[in-house]
């Protein structure tokens, strides 16, 4: 039996996609869960439906190839053998990810991430006290930040790291529905060259070894034939990292930013009660990705006959969770349109939740936090210089442009 509340969201529609969250409220008048006839799935706006079934393991990530599949050989090649895509051998592979990609090593770089977010802030407020009103935080901060600390992280040499955005940027446009023929050519052009560029470092790096995070993972990956990684899931996975190590962090600093212009009590907290108090800090972090929230949709298939929240699922069936709804779930979150960065606890859902819990967390925090704590004391008195620009897509929210004044 399936419930259909009438309700049907259009997540490519410019007005949903500017501002979703006062449709949530009001889907949260329907039933937990229900039918979307638009999306073509069960669907959940509450917070503890999504935390059950991100929990559940009646629901696993199942990858479906991008069809038809001969025109997408590279884009299935990387999705298909990575740890978030399947949950097919899901454990093996994070396991040999979490054997590196611990919280001690991401501690160890927060002197780093700060330098270089002082360096970054530093240098952008030079340019907004000339009077330059081009200056775009995620260009000039947000973005070159982020991809700094992930390729140095895992080993991506300086001169290669400016191709890393373009060919992100192309290839997550595919998790939006309706995606356009030319948008596809173009994600898989760039899962095509983002791929033999990793094949090739990879084979650098096995030829000449060095000590950083590629170097440990091919190790681990050469070292035990039984469980270790093979070449396409080296490669898959590899790539995942760099990826979701920026993609997201980009646009949770620039959310950020434009949710604290937003609440100026906010902004004023943060400059003079919660600087140089990492916790306060990276509480901070928290509240400012449930309020906006990056990744706003994931996706889970059921794998055995069940019932969650008096909806029947079939093997098969698919239920879509709202994750930046469930972050201002009224039912968990007091007053939970309102930015209060002193709120605690916060149990959102922005880094996911179960097996799939983002291995990045530690160091997205650290990022954010450093890059807010810089930004705060480079242009405390910052303003927006204009209208902030979105980015077209729901799946991946955040902006295109945030210019400062």
């Amino acid at each position: 039996m399936t419930v259909d509340s009438g309700e049907s969201l259009d997540v490519t529609d410019p007005a949903f996609i500017a501002e979703p969250y006062p449709r949530f409220t009001r889907l949260r008048r329907g039933p937990l869960v229900h039918d979307d006839p638009g999306l073509g799935t069960a669907m959940t706006v509450s917070h503890d439906v999504c935390d059950r079934v991100l929990r559940d393991r009646r629901f696993a990530r199942i990858w479906a190839d991008a069809e038809p599949g001969d025109q997408f050989p590279q884009f299935n090649r990387i999705h298909r053998w990575n740890m978030l895509s399947n949950d097919l051998g899901h454990q093996r592979l994070r396991s040999a990810m979490s054997a590196v990609f611990h919280r001690r090593r991401m501690e160890s770089l927060r002197e780093i991430v700060t330098a270089h977010a002082h360096r970054l802030a530093g240098e952008f407020a030079e340019r907004v006290r000339s009077g330059d009103d081009g200056a775009d935080l995620l260009e000039a901060v947000a973005a070159p930040l982020s991809i700094t600390v992930i390729a140095e992280l895992l080993g991506v040499p300086a001169e290669d790291r400016p191709l890393l955005r373009p060919w992100s940027n192309a290839i997550v446009k595919m998790y939006e529905p309706g995606v356009a023929d030319a948008q596809r050519r173009a994600a898989e052009q760039a899962a095509a060259e983002f791929a033999e560029y990793a094949d090739t470092l990879i084979a650098r790096r096995r030829a000449h070894p060095a000590k950083d995070l590629l170097g440990e993972l091919i190790i681990a990956a050469d070292g035990d034939p039984a469980n270790g990684l093979t070449n396409d899931e080296l490669i898959a996975n590899y790539i995942l990292l760099l990826m979701a190590g920026h993609e997201a962090n980009v646009n949770a600093l620039g959310n950020a930013i434009v949710a604290l212009s937003q609440w100026p009590d906010q902004w004023r907290l943060l400059c003079t009660e919660l600087l140089g108090d990492t916790v306060k800090m990276e509480r901070a972090v928290d509240e400012l990705v449930r309020y906006d929230t990056p990744n706003q949709l994931f996706e889970r298939t059921a794998i055995e006959d069940c019932t969650v929240a008096g909806h029947q699922f079939a093997v098969g069936e698919r239920i879509a969770l709202f994750l930046g709804a469930a972050n201002r779930d009224p039912d968990v979150f007091d007053a939970p349109d309102q930015l209060d960065l002193s709120r605690h606890p916060n149990p959102h859902l922005a880094f996911g939740a179960g097996i799939h819990y983002c291995l990045g967390a530690p160091l997205a925090r650290i990022e954010v936090a450093s890059a807010l704590t810089a930004f705060a004391q480079h242009l405390p008195d910052f303003t927006l210089a204009r209208e902030p620009r979105r980015r077209p897509e729901f799946v991946i929210r955040g902006y295109a442009e945030v210019l400062v004044a």
